[in-house]
């Protein structure tokens, strides 16, 4: 989302690679994907910008057939929604935790701050929280992708990791605090329950009475999954015994399965006769 509450174009164009054609093989007509994109308030032009845009940034790969052009995933694009489709339909809240932390620690020259700022969004998106200070933890087994991450940014030299256990006497909630706003993810999906139990009431009984039709359902299951994979973004998925007790994640979690599952026969069936439909 931008700061005024639109929705960026390649953020949809993920969305729509990421739950309807992750899958597939074939490349996808660019008419075919002006046609997925339109509900959307994409026009033509914006979704022929984009799409170039993110060829060019080596996100997806166009071919030409004739005057016809194709985009399919190149293989940085499928690696980056496969992991993200991981973490939006598998939360792991209940992963086994034996108590230890990873403990990274990072001096990056202010010459290179951009550097920074990007390990910064990378230890994030593994679960990371700070403690400040260039000292960040996570109780998540994740050395691997740590030193991933350090080779691929070239910063080994200034980064630094250690497994431990904690040995204060304060509450282990108190640390959780300090690392990371577990209030307003809390909140945040409070939000979402809030606003999705009547859609999925409706589809409850409108999705198999074909009340609710197989383009609907199309429309309603991207806005779902758009919305809903922030979520991986926001969420450290702590072990379950650091999550305060009324946690509203489990309740947004399944009821993000229960309407997804009812949409996503009808929604698939209308998306391939979408990408079937070269006519126009």
């Amino acid at each position: 989302m931008t700061r005024n509450g639109q929705q960026r174009p390649q953020d949809l164009v993920f969305t729509l690679y990421g739950e309807y054609l992750l899958g597939r093989d074939e490349p996808a007509w660019v008419g075919s994907l002006i046609r997925l994109l339109e509900p959307f308030g994409l026009s033509e032009g914006a979704v022929r910008t984009v799409l170039s845009r993110m060829s060019r940034k080596g996100w997806l790969d166009a071919r030409r057939v004739g005057r016809r052009a194709y985009y399919s995933l190149s293989d940085r694009g499928r690696t980056l929604l496969e992991e993200g489709q991981e973490r939006i339909f598998h939360a792991s809240w209940d992963r086994p935790w034996d108590g230890t932390w990873l403990v990274v620690a990072y001096s990056i020259p202010e010459t290179t701050r951009r550097l920074r700022d990007r390990l910064r969004v990378q230890l994030a998106w593994l679960g990371f929280g700070s403690l400040g200070n260039g000292l960040w933890i996570s109780p998540h087994d994740v050395e691997v992708r740590v030193r991933e991450i350090a080779a691929r940014m070239r910063i080994a030299e200034h980064l630094e990791a250690f497994r431990a256990r904690r040995v204060s006497d304060t509450p282990v909630a108190d640390l959780v605090r300090k690392c990371w706003d577990l209030d307003a993810i809390h909140r945040s999906y409070a939000d979402f329950i809030a606003r999705w139990r009547p859609e999925l009431e409706r589809c409850r009984k409108g999705v198999p009475s074909g009340r609710v039709t197989p383009e609907a359902c199309y429309v309603l299951r991207f806005r779902l999954i758009h919305e809903f994979r922030r979520f991986p973004l926001e969420d450290p998925y702590l072990p379950r015994e650091l999550l305060p007790p009324d946690w509203s994640g489990d309740e947004a979690d399944a009821l993000f399965h229960e309407l997804h599952d009812l949409l996503e026969g009808p929604a698939d069936a209308w998306v391939e006769e979408a990408l079937a439909d070269e006519r126009y």
